[in-house]
């Protein structure tokens, strides 16, 4: 069964009623591509992009509005730090760590004792001196702090082998297909990797699951034995786009890489750009994808966490009917200006629902749709849990079943 209404509803209290409007047959679901819908709304291309790599993606419905060579595994350098910062921010949630804690500086975090240190950004720790986690943690983000990353990893981890462990079985938690991590800083190392892509879904992580930890980046600057350090991320300055975050990183073999997060209303987007050409160049080639994406997309919610979609009659529960819905808010990214052309229709697992029906559980599939294609599906779940019924209720539905299946 599938079942079809415009999104110029959503806006309206007649949602419900218009939600089991006419019954169209059931057919085979098209899934629009990226390209169908800029000819169709006519949306300029994507601004040409000066780097080997790059991804532009919606933080909250996670859309791809433009990639380059997003899965090709390349060398992150210091964008390795997210990670570190995300596990650091994941440490300190739990309560493992506290922003608080006071850490002995080893040898191994020595700034100028360890030569895998040399000319790479630093904090200029010394050994045997006691550093706040919090300056470390700024240490990382904002002047990206290779020593302070070990510091921070025998800290979390009591060695920085078995923080590189927590931070690879994350790379599993999230799905990451193209990424493993050999060191806590990034600096090179054989097997080291990520893309693109990869790098944008840890800065999506970052700003959904550790708040507080991402408040850092968008600090312009830090002081330290009253030395005053500035963060790396340029486009914090930019008064153009209201960036506020992510991270930077350069090596040679990686060239230069900046992974950038702006908003604009209720719109966040994450931009990548890997293998740039110069340092202000990663900057400017990201402001190019991020400009372009807040002027011709647009971020809607037409569907909430918990709010009726839809509802059907339900058999054998201790209900004649079930409250359908979405589990997660239903986030959609479309060309700017086409919300009022949105439409959206469901279609069921099953023709018939019978209960028991659990909280949560799929029943079916959400279609939203843009002239005629499908852009996005959502699974279409119970919103409130239905019990079986009594012996009596349950007799009169196979009855009233029956005349259903014969006459309905």
């Amino acid at each position: 069964m599938k079942q079809t209404l415009s999104t110029k509803t959503f806006r309206h209290t007649l949602l419900k009623s218009l939600t089991l409007g006419a019954l169209i047959a059931l057919g085979t679901t098209s899934v629009v591509k990226a390209d169908d819908v800029n000819l169709t709304t006519i949306i300029p291309a994507v601004p040409q992009i000066d780097a080997e790599a790059y991804i532009l993606m919606d933080y909250n419905s996670g859309k791809v509005l433009a990639e380059m060579n997003a899965d090709t595994r390349r060398d992150p350098a210091s964008l390795t730090k997210m990670m570190t910062s995300y596990v650091i921010g994941q440490s300190i949630k739990a309560g493992k760590i506290s922003l608080n804690d006071n850490v002995t500086i080893s040898k191994e975090a020595w700034a100028t004792g360890n030569p895998v240190f040399k000319g790479s950004s630093l904090m200029f720790l010394q050994p045997g001196t006691q550093v706040k986690v919090s300056e470390l943690n700024r240490g990382i983000v904002i002047q990206s702090g290779n020593d302070a990353c070990v510091a921070m990893a025998e800290h979390v981890a009591g060695s920085q082998g078995a923080f590189v462990n927590i931070m690879n079985n994350y790379v599993k938690a999230l799905g990451l297909q193209n990424t493993h991590f050999g060191t806590v800083h990034g600096l090179d190392a054989a097997g080291q990797f990520s893309s693109a892509r990869d790098m944008a879904i840890i800065g999506q992580a970052l700003i959904r699951d550790v708040p507080e930890e991402y408040a850092v980046y968008k600090e312009k600057e830090f002081y330290f034995n009253n030395i005053k350090q500035p963060n790396r991320n340029g486009l914090l300055w930019d008064t153009s786009l209201n960036v506020d975050g992510i991270k930077t990183g350069h090596t040679a073999a990686a060239g230069y890489n900046l992974v950038a997060s702006a908003t604009e209303g209720n719109m966040r987007l994450i931009s990548v750009v890997m293998g740039g050409r110069t340092f202000k160049g990663r900057e400017t080639e990201s402001k190019k994808l991020l400009t372009w994406g807040f002027r011709f997309f647009e971020t809607v919610t037409p569907l909430q966490v918990g709010k009726e979609f839809a509802s059907e009659p339900v058999w054998f529960g201790d209900t004649d009917r079930v409250q359908l819905g979405v589990d997660k808010n239903a986030s959609l990214t479309i060309p700017r200006g086409r919300l009022n052309d949105l439409k959206a229709s469901y279609t069921l697992t099953n023709s018939e629902i019978n209960a028991p029906l659990a909280k949560g559980q799929a029943v079916g599939t959400i279609n939203f749709q843009l002239d005629g294609k499908t852009i996005e599906q959502r699974p279409l779940v119970v919103l409130n849990e239905v019990q079986e019924g009594g012996f009596f209720g349950r007799m009169v539905d196979h009855i009233k079943l029956l005349f259903h299946r014969w006459f309905g």
